[in-house]
């Protein structure tokens, strides 16, 4: 940084990646500021700026305490220790230590307490909601939502037909020829934990999985015009049943409402639809396998008369962008489901059903919406 880069940060005040502090004496305080920035994207604390932004007094006898004390609260402080970064600066008024903090990649980030603290625009606050610490975890890789256990779906929930019947075809023997009983075969398969099904386990198994899941289905809804109305519309949807049912309902939803185009076929031909049926059995099986499960939502399919869109709970995870996602770059935000996900629906799991889908049909937009924590495909119909 330049201190010329430094003065334009000051001028503009703090926000949610600066936070200034004349003087720090505290180890305590500073880990908390430590780990709010950990937890949400890194940034820089300024020390030696007051809140009004004029530079305070501090001297060079002053830097020496304040590496002592910031490695301290790095080190003994925070949960897991972090490395953050400094870097004096020789103002007219006095000396300027910035510290920088990256962004986390062991979240979520404690203080000695257990407390996990988070930005919340230029000041802190504790994480207290359940879904914003999951997501964390999520985002660490140390929880999925897929593995969930549904409280109150058991063995007795299970189609047990349909499951003997997709273990013969995948695995090749019959589950009366296994060793072990049906609930711990369901154990090592990751669908089941003491008795009872996790969410990925209910969502690919269970007879009904909406009895206990009931926000994790779609919701179809055909309108007239171009824009979302509060009353009328031409047919709506609750989609419920496993996830390979709930796929096949939603293509034959949309599939019944767009035109069909004769192209090069007779007059007594069905015709093809105006978006190829490829496309829908790429967007579709990824929006039911990559939504993200920590969120009560259900995914919302509208179709206008201009456009399709598929609205799935929960913007990219991680570092995913629309631009690198459209090169065929994933992230598998749910590993139990996507795995057995190839094996019901045609899903491949190779990162590759986006750029599949934009060769097919070249017309298709992606919104990833982090403060409504939305992704949306839209299709444009011609």
């Amino acid at each position: 940084m330049e201190t010329t880069d430094l003065l334009e940060i000051i001028s503009r005040g703090e926000d949610g990646k600066h936070q200034f502090k004349a003087n720090i004496t505290n180890e305590i305080s500073l880990a908390q500021e430590l780990v709010a920035f950990s937890n949400s994207g890194g940034g820089e604390i300024f020390i030696g700026v007051s809140d009004d932004g004029s530079i305070a007094d501090l001297i060079r006898d002053d830097i020496g305490r304040l590496n002592k004390l910031i490695s301290n609260a790095a080190s003994q402080h925070v949960r897991p220790p972090i490395n953050p970064t400094t870097e004096n600066f020789s103002l007219p008024d006095g000396l300027v230590m910035v510290v920088t903090v990256t962004d986390g990649v062991s979240k979520p980030y404690m203080d000695k307490d257990g407390v996990i603290w988070v930005k919340s625009g230029s000041d802190k606050r504790k994480a207290t909601s359940r879904e914003e610490i999951q997501r964390m975890f999520q985002t660490a890789g140390l929880i999925h939502g897929d593995e969930i256990p549904v409280g109150g779906l058991t063995i007795a929930d299970l189609d047990t037909d349909y499951f003997k019947e997709f273990f013969e075809k995948n695995v090749g023997e019959s589950i009366d020829a296994q060793a072990i009983p049906l609930t711990q075969l369901l154990e090592t398969m990751n669908l089941m934990k003491d008795g009872i099904l996790n969410v990925s386990g209910a969502l690919l198994f269970a007879k009904n999985p909406s009895i206990r899941l009931p926000v994790f289905i779609v919701k179809a809804i055909c309108y007239p015009g171009t824009e979302i109305h509060a009353e009328k519309y031409i047919d709506s949807q609750d989609i419920t049943g496993k996830i390979a049912d709930i796929f096949h309902k939603s293509i034959s939803f949309v599939l019944g409402y767009i035109k069909r185009i004769q192209k090069d076929q007779g007059v007594n031909a069905p015709g093809e639809p105006e978006i190829p049926r490829s496309v829908l059995d790429e967007l579709i099986p990824n929006a039911l396998i990559h939504r993200d499960y920590f969120v009560s939502a259900p995914i919302r399919i509208f179709i206008f008369e201009n456009r399709v869109e598929i609205i799935s709970p929960g913007h990219l995870p991680n570092n995913l962008t629309v631009e690198n996602i459209k090169r065929g770059n994933s992230n598998i935000r749910n590993p139990i489901l996507a795995s057995y996900a190839t094996k019901v629906l045609p899903y491949r799991g190779l990162g590759s059903g986006i750029i599949r889908a934009l060769r097919a049909y070249p017309d298709i937009e992606f919104e990833d919406d982090h403060d409504g924590n939305k992704f949306t495909v839209t299709i444009r119909r011609k």
